[in-house]
């Protein structure tokens, strides 16, 4: 991913909600008041997913698919094994190792490739590990779908834990809540997004005392946090265990969260965070929930509902269900950050982008929001129970992993330049740990597994689709163009100068664009001031103002300029081009006209891409955002010439 230059199509991981200041996090993280702020926030927004885990992982654990005896030993041995677990994977992965590899304060896998690439360009598997990074992105878009469905369904379960009755009304009612978070999304999450972190600290604190009032009726509960019970469970009944893999897994749903929201909150406030009480809360509640099913085995219903007194019942039910609409939002409004980003990188065409408030990171994309919503709700009316989801849920997670260990390997020798002795015992852990999770979700690939994986694919073949195509289309646009310098020296004596200022919009940096050349074959003039732009997303999050813009000129009224924006900016050109200067003036937007080139794609036998991929690129080209609008172009100054592209 080099510098994407694009005139018609830039292209924008960060994930999820992004909070207030997130440039300057690290600044803030150096106060005591800002680090707790920030690190509150953080609770509301990173911690979502991974902290509604309880609701669901040791019951489908011991319940799902692959059902496992409710005895010491494997009670005892799955509790060690999702703890070590959190351990290994989010603490030491995410927490110590990934979330050093920031992209200028961002992350995520988007950001991570973005900043992999800057060093592995030219190389002979770099192809590869980008390729890696983009299915990385397919399985975040089928995460982005399975989770608020299961993090929903899971906490409106508990009405028929509580009341058998009611049974009947839970696919309704989470329908119903789904719906309405996404018909809300268009006003933003701004007024409401400062109630998340509180809200999910209270959440904490009360799984947390509910965990540990079960513990200390059976405090030898605390002995399987020893890892010598996961290994006893493994020698006594290794079959069982490594399907128990595909469940226990659930426990860390959510860990890559951490990573991708590091540029929202900064490394201190999301450490602080996880170590002092996110992770102290799970291990307590699910010790509880161990202690409760070896005391009351016919809890296994739900053994986070029935840690509660019978007084708490409903108010346990009501913080849950706000727990899970706040892990949904979170996911969603990271869908929209992913998106934002892809676009820009030139994987996804243009989308229209609508900032819901001043904060850069509040956005919102209409198209993936109704996408979004739409297949949330086949999943919640097709699978019907969170039980049968849990099975498609681990697929993508663990899939996610895995591909960040290639790109962690890649960071770790050719970017940091670790010793191997210290990088290969450490990459070792993190693949044999991740290889069992995945290996031991792809056995229930018949039972929903499948579901991540074909959405997986789908979005994979449209994101390299685009990608190719815009390659194979921008190098037939190149080929017999003129070089600008050539034809700026030509052009200027041949047609008749008119007042005002012409700016052509180029995807490439070299040639003339074929806007250009058929105004000026058609209409026989040119501006007195002829302008030749091309946008450029760099490989990192924001550009400096400084480097924002550069003019040649070439004499005669003719100039090539180059504005970059980083991956995570807004493309807003009429901004970029305040206080710039052509011949000494400066640029009136009333005596400016844009001219941009459109594309008309014939699929033809062309060796590239196969006939149906090339027919998919034309379609997805034909519904793209419009350039006016995703470069924000005054309406009424701008002027589209078309032309028809073989590829």
């Amino acid at each position: 991913m080099q510098s994407v230059a694009s005139p018609v199509e830039p292209s924008n991981e960060g994930t999820a909600a992004h909070s207030e200041n997130s440039s300057h996090n690290e600044h803030h993280g150096g106060h005591h008041g800002g680090l707790v702020k920030l690190a509150v926030g953080a609770m509301g927004v990173v911690f979502g997913d991974i902290g509604t885990s309880p609701l669901y992982a040791m019951r489908d654990t011991f319940a799902g698919h692959h059902k496992l005896p409710l005895d010491v030993l494997h009670i005892f041995g799955i509790v060690s094994l999702m703890f070590w677990s959190m351990m290994v994977i989010v603490t030491v992965k995410y927490v110590s190792v990934i979330m050093r590899a920031d992209n200028k304060g961002e992350g995520g896998s988007l950001a991570l490739l973005a900043l992999v690439n800057q060093h592995i360009s030219g190389k002979r598997w770099s192809a590869g590990i980008v390729l890696l990074g983009v299915f990385a992105t397919s399985l975040f878009y089928g995460d982005s779908m399975i989770t608020p469905a299961v993090s929903v369904m899971s906490a409106i379960e508990g009405l028929a834990v509580y009341e058998p009755l009611m049974a009947p009304a839970v696919v309704p009612m989470v329908v119903g809540i789904l719906v309405f978070l996404f018909f809300i999304q268009s006003r933003g999450t701004a007024r409401v997004a400062s109630f998340f972190g509180p809200v999910m600290v209270l959440y904490f604190g009360v799984i947390s005392v509910l965990g540990l009032l079960s513990i200390m009726e059976m405090p030898g509960v605390i002995m399987a946090l020893s890892p010598h019970h996961a290994v006893a469970l493994f020698v006594a009944d290794p079959m069982r265990g490594f399907l128990a893999m595909g469940a226990a897994v659930l426990a860390v749903t959510g860990a890559e969260a951490l990573y991708a929201d590091m540029g929202h909150f900064g490394r201190s406030p999301i450490r602080l965070s996880w170590l002092a009480i996110v992770l102290p809360s799970l291990v307590l509640n699910y010790l509880g929930q161990a202690s409760l099913l070896i005391r009351q085995p016919d809890a296994l219903v739900s053994p986070f509902y029935f840690l509660a007194p019978e007084w708490f019942q409903w108010p346990l039910l009501g913080l849950a269900s706000i727990a899970a609409v706040i892990a949904s939002q979170a996911v969603i409004t990271g869908a929209f950050s992913v998106t934002q980003q892809a676009i820009q990188l030139g994987f996804i065409p243009r989308m229209s982008i609508k900032y819901t408030s001043v904060n850069a990171g509040q956005i919102y994309i209409p198209v993936i929001n109704w996408a979004l919503m739409i297949a949330v709700i086949l999943l919640v009316l097709v699978f019907k129970q969170s039980s049968n989801l849990t099975a498609a849920y681990g697929i993508a997670v663990t899939g996610a992993m895995m591909i960040d260990n290639f790109l962690l390997a890649v960071m770790l020798f050719i970017v940091w330049k670790w010793s191997k002795w210290l990088a290969l015992p450490l990459l070792a852990l993190f693949f044999a740990l991740d290889f069992g999770y995945l290996s031991a979700n792809l056995t229930k690939i018949p039972d929903g597994g499948w579901v991540p994986l074909v959405m997986g694919l789908f979005i994979f073949t449209l994101l390299t689709t685009w990608s190719k195509g815009r390659a194979l289309m921008r190098q037939t646009m190149a080929e017999g163009t003129i070089p600008f310098e050539i034809f700026a020296k030509s052009a200027h004596s041949s047609a008749t100068r008119v007042a005002g200022t012409a700016i052509f919009m180029s995807s490439t940096q070299g040639g003339v664009p074929s806007a250009l050349l058929h105004n000026i074959k058609h209409n026989k003039v040119l501006h007195e001031r002829v302008v030749v732009m091309t946008i450029a997303i760099q490989d990192v999050p924001m550009v400096d103002e400084a480097d924002r813009v550069t003019v040649k000129d070439f004499g005669n009224g003719f100039y090539k300029m180059m504005i970059r924006f980083g991956f995570l900016e807004e493309t807003d050109v009429p901004a970029a081009l305040k206080g710039v200067t052509l011949g000494g003036e400066s640029i009136d937007m009333m005596k400016t006209s844009f001219f941009l080139s459109r594309q008309t794609l014939i699929a033809s036998s062309k060796p590239g891409m196969a006939i149906w991929r090339e027919k998919l690129f034309a379609w997805m080209m034909r519904n793209a955002a419009s350039a006016m609008e995703f470069f924000r172009l005054p309406v009424n100054r701008v002027v589209e010439l078309g032309s028809q592209v073989e590829i």
